[in-house]
């Protein structure tokens, strides 16, 4: 019998929500598992989808009302224009250190094997289509059908 070491083999990435940090954070991991010889999937759903919808995905935001990382009181972040500024601010910073716009990105983790999943319910919810989305994504899946693809020991699961 082969005893289980604890070592990570595969990362199973679910995006619920296409803020711009929790893109590039969802990513950033995805590519770093990548990086180190860990299989890596995505499973976008509920809002999460818009990180792959092709009218969407360059158009993600940060999130100033009600994100007490953004360090300033709620009223101010619903100020018109304050999302935008801060939007602005951060991708500014992230092509500071060649951190890559969403679609280069995505291209990215689909050449290195990420496997890119939506899911069927929230397409659905959305009435979104196949054609809508990255030409990248690997399918649409139901969550039966995600949890399938993440059997076998090694495996984890992350919700962002």
């Amino acid at each position: 019998m082969n005893e289980y070491n604890g070592e990570v083999k595969k990362m199973m990435i679910i995006l619920s929500k296409a803020t711009l940090e929790n893109v590039y954070a969802a990513f950033i991991l995805a590519n770093g598992a990548r990086a180190e010889g860990i299989e890596a999937e995505m499973f976008f759903t509920f809002f999460g989808l818009e990180a792959v919808h092709n009218k969407k995905l360059e158009h993600l935001h940060v999130a100033t009302v009600g994100n007490p990382a953004m360090h300033i009181p709620t009223l101010l972040g619903g100020i018109p224009g304050m999302e935008s500024l801060a939007t602005s601010m951060m991708k500014k910073e992230m092509e500071k250190i060649d951190i890559p716009p969403v679609h280069e990105f995505l291209d990215i983790l689909s050449a290195s094997g990420v496997k890119l999943w939506a899911c069927k319910l929230a397409m659905d919810m959305f009435h979104y289509k196949k054609e809508d989305l990255y030409e990248g994504m690997d399918d649409v899946l139901t969550v039966g059908g995600f949890y399938d693809r993440a059997k076998g020991l090694g495996t984890h699961l992350l919700f962002i």
